[in-house]
């Protein structure tokens, strides 16, 4: 399968802003392309999580799943961990195979067919569609990265990660609106209705994609460093006998009438533990790599641990807070009662309103500012919202807690996303060695499915329906002490990082 073919250049360009003609925000046009598209990416996946665990715990006799709290849960986690871990071959991919420009557009293909068959009101669809997202993200997300990177210079640390903060900003204006226009329609109309507006804005977003991608001239057309056709055969066998393995052994648990989704989250957590062991052990043995990138390499290790504290917390956002949203809020407004989905425009409400200031403070602060205190910072905030968190739940247990308390968290956990998130991908695109940008930054999102995995069990490790005081508190103080961690080591960190 060929991509559409790209108008011809008369040169290829340099992955510079300068050389290009400036549009939208005062930014380059290839920076509008890559933002239109993300923007309508994150409208698909910020609409559809919005109701995932909502559709999922809602009895069958209502058009859902009817799935525990606990379940759903450990779905929504198995899913975010789902995402991550494809990045992984994603990045391979993108590196190795398709390029950039390709690898981006094919995710965003399948996530659209994705989206298209969990619309679809069949029994079935709606597992072979969430997979299909989930492939398809994890092919577009680090190859989205590794692009945006590729217009900077690789010595801009502070105009990089200003650049970075700006597009991350950018695309929270769909992730604001798609929570409360798909929840109102998932949640008041139709849930399979709901899940086809996500369609609709992956094909709006492939659509603009395909026709503003002139303006990136010959930067992401092909891979950097291209796979031999004899590594690529080597990596399709052993895909297709590691695909025969699990369909055969969930096949034979499902005509036994034993399997259950815990079965499914056990490999996905035993992947979680053994691909980054895998990855950094093949990645640190490349005989491309310098002495120089084996150290920063190496000490990327300790960034990526940090991660997997953060996405535990953070990604509770779409599945805990939601649980507690609709089941310990007062939802009533007006005589009307206000639907769970849309608290998760929250975040990205305040992402819009802090990504500028932290803008700002990365650019201001320059190298004064080590990447190492941008981590801590975020895990502060993210630490501050469970705190928060821990009020909201003693409230509760007296009836309905105020929406204030959700509110409030949400805004420290958009801060601790923007102090921690765009930072931690362009910290990734800068340690990473020159032709294995990408795959670094699979690593960064496997750092994710690690989170994911540990988050969506915690619910179900706690034995509580809707999560008290104690879980909130217990977790606030893990990522607290995370934080602390990364200040008292900054010195040494940064010395090896580079950064």
């Amino acid at each position: 399968m060929s991509a559409p073919p790209r108008p011809p250049q008369t040169a290829p360009s340099a992955p510079a802003a300068s050389h290009h003609r400036f549009a939208l925000l005062g930014r380059p046009r290839w920076f509008t392309t890559l933002f239109g598209t993300d923007m309508w990416e994150r409208f698909s996946f910020y609409g559809m999580t919005a109701i995932l665990v909502l559709y999922a715990t809602e009895p069958e006799s209502g058009g859902g799943l009817g799935l525990s709290n606990e379940d759903a849960a450990l779905l929504y986690g198995l899913y975010m961990a789902s995402v991550f871990l494809s990045s992984v071959p994603g990045g391979w991919i993108g590196d190795r195979v398709l390029g950039t420009y390709r690898a981006v557009l094919y995710g965003g293909v399948l996530i659209g067919l994705g989206h298209t068959a969990m619309a679809l009101p069949l029994d079935g669809s709606f597992y072979p569609g969430l997979l299909l997202i989930a492939l398809g993200t994890g092919l577009l997300k680090p190859n989205m990265a590794g692009l945006l990177s590729a217009f900077y210079d690789r010595e801009d640390r502070a105009g990089r990660d200003a650049g970075f903060a700006v597009f991350y900003m950018s695309v929270q204006v769909s992730a604001l609106i798609a929570p409360v226009v798909v929840g109102a329609v998932g949640e008041g109309v139709n849930w399979h209705l709901g899940f086809g507006l996500a369609a609709f804005g992956m094909a709006a977003g492939l659509l603009q994609y395909v026709r503003g991608a002139r303006h990136f001239q010959e930067v992401g057309a092909a891979p950097e460093r291209a796979a031999s056709f004899a590594q690529r055969r080597v990596v399709a066998r052993r895909t297709a006998v590691a695909a025969s393995v699990v369909l055969v052994g969930y096949g034979t648990d499902a005509a036994l009438g034993t399997f259950e989704l815990g079965h499914v989250m056990a490999l996905v957590g035993l992947l979680c533990l053994v691909l980054p062991v895998v990855c950094f052990r093949r990645l640190l043995r490349e005989p491309l790599l310098s002495a120089a990138e084996r150290v920063r390499v190496k000490a990327y290790v300790w960034l990526f641990l940090a991660s997997a504290v953060f996405w535990a917390l953070f990604l509770q956002g779409g599945s805990v807070f939601s649980l507690f949203a609709k089941e310990a809020t007062d939802r009533e407004l007006f005589g009307l009662t206000v639907p769970a989905s849309w608290f998760q425009s929250a975040v990205p409400l305040f992402v819009l309103l802090t990504a500028p200031l932290f803008a700002w403070l990365w650019t201001w602060g320059g190298d004064r500012i080590a990447t190492v205190v941008k981590y801590a910072i975020g895990m502060g905030c993210t630490a501050g919202a469970y705190l928060l968190m821990v009020l909201a739940a003693f409230v509760a247990g007296g009836g309905k807690a105020s929406p204030l308390w959700l509110v409030g968290a949400f805004l420290l956990l958009a801060a601790g996303e923007v102090s921690f998130a765009p930072v931690g991908m362009s910290a990734t695109t800068a340690v990473a060695p020159a032709t294995f940008v990408n795959q670094m930054v699979s690593l960064f999102w496997l750092a994710g499915a690690l989170g994911g995995g540990i988050g969506g069990n915690a619910l179900k490790l706690s034995g509580e329906q809707v999560p008290g005081p104690a879980y909130f508190l217990l977790l606030g103080l893990v990522v607290l002490g995370v934080g602390a961690a990364l200040v008292l080591a900054r010195r040494p960190l940064t010395r090896r990082l580079g950064l």
